[in-house]
């Protein structure tokens, strides 16, 4: 069993999973969508990830606000949360996702990506972020 990270966006959803021993996470693919309400192609190829890497559990990045407050892409998050349940029937969690993103992007800079690049990359990056802060949360219980 493995446990797939999501780094969901309105245009995107970053995908990651862990190696079958949940030390490392490594990113896989970004999903794009023409428009933010067609999640219907989206929830299917996650499903097909879901198959191909025998997912167990799922972590998907929380987008709270840095005060801690929760706006509307964490109603959004909640949302296409439920989804995933009702659709894979796997344990789906919810992890504050703060400044992945931008650990993404500095992460890129220091590896020398040039930044008309970086878009291409940014949310599977953040995808793998929460997913091993995930990860190395599961080894400090």
């Amino acid at each position: 069993m493995r446990i797939m990270g999501l780094d969901f966006g309105s245009r995107t959803v970053g995908v990651a999973v862990s190696d079958p021993l949940f030390l490392t996470a490594q990113g896989v693919e970004i999903i794009r969508r023409k428009s933010p309400g067609k999640l219907r192609q989206t929830l299917a190829r996650i499903d097909e990830l879901i198959q191909e890497y025998e997912v167990g559990r799922i972590v998907l990045g929380y987008p709270k606000h840095m005060n801690n407050t929760e706006g509307e892409r964490c109603e959004k998050t909640a949302e296409f949360r439920d989804m995933l349940v009702k659709r894979t029937g796997l344990e789906v969690i919810l992890a504050d996702e703060r400044l992945t993103t931008v650990m993404a992007e500095h992460a890129m800079m220091e590896g020398g990506i040039r930044r008309e690049n970086r878009k291409e990359y940014v949310d599977k990056l953040a995808a793998v972020f929460i997913l091993q802060n995930y990860l190395d949360s599961m080894e400090s219980k």
